[in-house]
């Protein structure tokens, strides 16, 4: 019933992306929004003061509405509506929010993590749909039968899958040679990491009472 009421949350979000960066392109304020409203770890540290900016606080997630270029917004749209679509009819589309905003502020804060001091702000919301990402792949994944303990399975099909992410992005660094950090890997494997934790807790709560 909540995915009726409020149409799609996917749509919703990849709608709401799509209007604020395709009108920082259209007014040219992407450099401008960027530091204003993007993720800049040095101003979460303190260490940098940006006059009429977004509160730092709130960076994590105004971050994931602004974009580079067309390519990266309409990459990150791609993403955003395959694996939101496929997970919101699992989960609904309250569990799918939730998830999304908190893998956006756990992506930022590892994206923190490796360089607090950074001043190079990170924009794009694939840290978010990465957390989404690790909610749908262990909703489609099955856990080998390693060990007795249905739980331990689990647990080991998960760390499984986090190795191969990381695996995965630590490759699209080199491929992309010195250009690797502007990816913010650091926060697509914080984000997925999230996805990972919420699937369970999100997917009791969409049948909560049932």
């Amino acid at each position: 019933m909540d995915g009726a009421r409020l149409r799609s949350a996917t749509a919703v979000i990849a709608i709401a992306t799509a209007a604020v960066s395709m009108l920082v392109f259209l007014f040219g304020l992407d450099e401008r929004a960027a530091f204003l409203a993007g993720f800049v770890p040095a101003r979460l540290s303190g260490l940098l003061i940006v006059p009429a900016a977004v509160p730092a606080f709130l960076t994590p997630l105004t971050s994931t509405l602004l974009h580079g270029n067309f390519m990266h917004l309409g990459f990150n749209l791609l993403m955003m509506v395959w694996v939101g679509v496929q997970l919101e009819r699992m989960l609904g589309a309250k569990a799918i929010t939730v998830g999304y905003l908190v893998g956006a502020v756990v992506a930022a804060l590892a994206q923190f993590a490796v360089n607090p001091a950074s001043t190079i702000p990170m924009i794009g919301a694939s840290g978010a749909i990465s957390a989404w990402f690790g909610a749908y792949s262990l909703m489609i994944g099955q856990p080998k039968q390693v060990f007795a303990s249905r739980g331990a399975n689990r647990a080991l099909h998960a760390v499984w899958l986090m190795v191969a992410w990381v695996i995965i992005q630590w490759m699209t660094g080199i491929a992309a040679g010195q250009d690797g950090m502007m990816l913010a890997i650091p926060a697509h494997i914080g984000g997925f990491a999230a996805g990972l934790l919420l699937q369970r807790p999100l997917l009791l709560w969409r049948y909560r009472g049932a």
